[in-house]
C-alpha cells in the first residue's frame, strides 16, 4: 500500500485500528484505488496536503484529533474529494455534522469495501425522504446525548456533567441503541 499511480484513482484510508485499515486498504487496492494510509489524523494531514486524494475513507473516532477535521481539511483542499466517514458511534448529530463539513457519506461500522465504494457514489445533496414517523422519544434521547458526547470531544465523564447525569447512568444509555 501507500502507492501512488497516476492512472488509479487516489483514496487516503485513516483508522487507528491496524488489522481493519490493512485488511480494507488491500480490498480497496483490489477494487482499483491507488491506497495510502494513516493511523490518525495528525499522520494523515501532510499525505492530504502534499497529494490531495480523489477519495477518502476516515474513521471519526481515533487518538488524537477527530475525523471531522480532517474531513474539513480535506474538502477545503479538494472539495471534489469524496469522503466516506466511518464509526463505531454512528449518530445523526455527528452525521450531520460529517456532511456539513464535507462527507459525501456515512456509514455505520462494521462497513465493507463494496458498501464504502457505493458510498463514493452518493450524491450528499440529493433530497433525503422524510421519515414517515417520528423519531421515538429513546431514539431522540440517545440522539441528543451523542451530541452532547461529540461536543464534548467524547468525554463521558464532561458529558454526564453537562447533562446533569451520573457517568454509569450515561455509560448505560449509549449501550443501549434505540431501533
Amino acid at each position: 500500500m501507500n502507492q501512488i499511480s497516476n492512472d488509479t484513482p487516489t483514496l487516503l484510508l485513516v483508522d487507528d485500528d491496524d488489522t481493519f485499515r490493512s485488511v480494507l486498504g488491500r480490498a480497496l487496492e483490489k477494487r482499483g484505488f491507488s491506497v495510502t494510509t494513516a493511523a490518525s489524523v495528525e499522520s494523515a494531514l501532510p499525505l492530504a496536503q502534499a497529494n490531495p486524494p480523489e477519495f477518502a475513507v476516515i474513521d471519526l473516532k481515533m487518538h488524537g484529533a477527530s475525523g471531522l477535521v480532517l474531513v474539513q481539511t480535506l474538502h477545503e483542499l479538494d472539495p471534489a474529494t469524496r469522503i466516506v466517514m466511518l464509526t463505531g458511534y454512528a449518530s445523526i448529530a455527528t452525521a450531520v455534522e460529517a456532511i456539513k463539513l464535507g462527507a459525501t457519506q456515512y456509514l455505520s461500522k462494521p462497513a465493507n469495501a463494496d458498501e464504502i465504494v457505493a458510498a463514493f457514489g452518493h450524491n450528499a445533496n440529493a433530497d433525503v425522504p422524510v421519515e414517515a414517523q417520528p423519531s421515538t422519544v429513546d431514539k431522540l434521547e440517545w440522539e441528543h446525548i451523542n451530541r452532547v458526547l461529540h461536543e464534548q470531544q467524547g468525554n463521558i465523564s464532561s458529558t454526564a456533567r453537562v447533562l446533569n447525569m451520573h457517568r454509569r447512568t450515561l455509560q448505560r444509555k449509549l449501550a443501549k441503541r434505540p431501533n
